[in-house]
């Protein structure tokens, strides 16, 4: 095994790196960390730099050619170092730092996408990674999150998004009338998710309104959506609770929600068949 070159917990690389643990920090230098060789396999196209210990070197030789590949310099670090980059418990042994990679919310409405999530006032962000997470399996075209809500690049949403943060365009910090109002001129109809709303969506699955281009609002964990955010959607759709449930956590009303979307848009006459005929 290689000796490490990065020895030292004072290390202007892991200072810097550190200092990405706020939030404020990864704003002024548009640069972020990612955990794990799963993650780091997934950033290769955004990656600036990789830090690895030889054992996680020799273990993941296959990433760290890719990395070389790609241009990204891969420094070989002691577990201590890594360990210190590292926001989890168990540090993986290797850590890479990539570049913001969020979409121009002007560019997302441009392509006309089918099927948005929208997170508006969304604060938790293990919640945020796996709403992220959901669209992409989905199959949604872009994820949007509103200026209230949390940072796209903060270490929990990245965990929790298992690199679907790489694989659709994200847009942060658009006000939600803003979000509105450009998605339903790109052609889509706007549906917030909320336990109060008067239609559920055994109902709109039932009339065949989920066929369209459709951007669905997903408000916050503990309080749903405020009413001014609400009245701004053309529907307030209620996930139906046909058991003893109280209700559905965020992220599994929108995993439903979305897929509710998807399968309706790729039935005969849904918008991607349309779209791909």
């Amino acid at each position: 095994m290689a000796t490490p070159e990065l020895t030292s917990l004072r290390s202007p690389r892991v200072t810097a790196a550190r200092r990405l643990a706020k939030r404020s920090f990864r704003g002024k230098e548009r640069r972020f960390l990612v955990e794990g060789p799963q993650a780091v396999r997934e950033a290769m196209a955004h990656l600036v730099e990789v830090y690895v210990t030889p054992e996680a070197a020799a273990r993941h030789a296959d990433i760290v050619d890719a990395a070389r590949a790609a241009d990204a310099p891969v420094l070989t670090a002691t577990d201590e170092v890594v360990a210190e980059m590292s926001d989890t418990v168990t540090p993986q042994g290797i850590v890479g730092l990539c570049r913001f990679l969020d979409t121009p919310f002007e560019e997302i409405l441009r392509a006309r996408p089918r099927l948005v999530a929208v997170l508006a006032h969304v604060r938790d962000p293990g919640n945020a990674g796996t709403v992220l997470r959901c669209a992409d399996a989905a199959g949604a075209d872009a994820v949007v999150l509103t200026d209230a809500s949390v940072d796209l690049y903060n270490p929990k949403s990245v965990r929790a998004s298992v690199g679907s943060l790489f694989h659709l365009p994200v847009a942060v910090g658009v006000p939600v009338e803003r979000a509105v109002s450009g998605l339903r001129e790109a052609g889509a109809r706007v549906v917030a998710a909320d336990g109060a709303g008067e239609r559920d969506l055994d109902t709109e699955l039932d009339e065949g309104v989920l066929g369209a281009p459709t951007a669905w609002i997903f408000g916050n964990e503990a309080w749903g959506l405020p009413e001014a955010t609400r009245a701004l959607a053309d529907e307030v759709v209620r996930v139906p609770i046909h058991g003893r449930a109280e209700s559905l956590n965020l992220a599994t009303a929108a995993a439903v929600c979305l897929y509710a979307s998807a399968r309706a848009q790729r039935a005969p006459g849904g918008c991607r068949s349309v779209t791909s005929t």
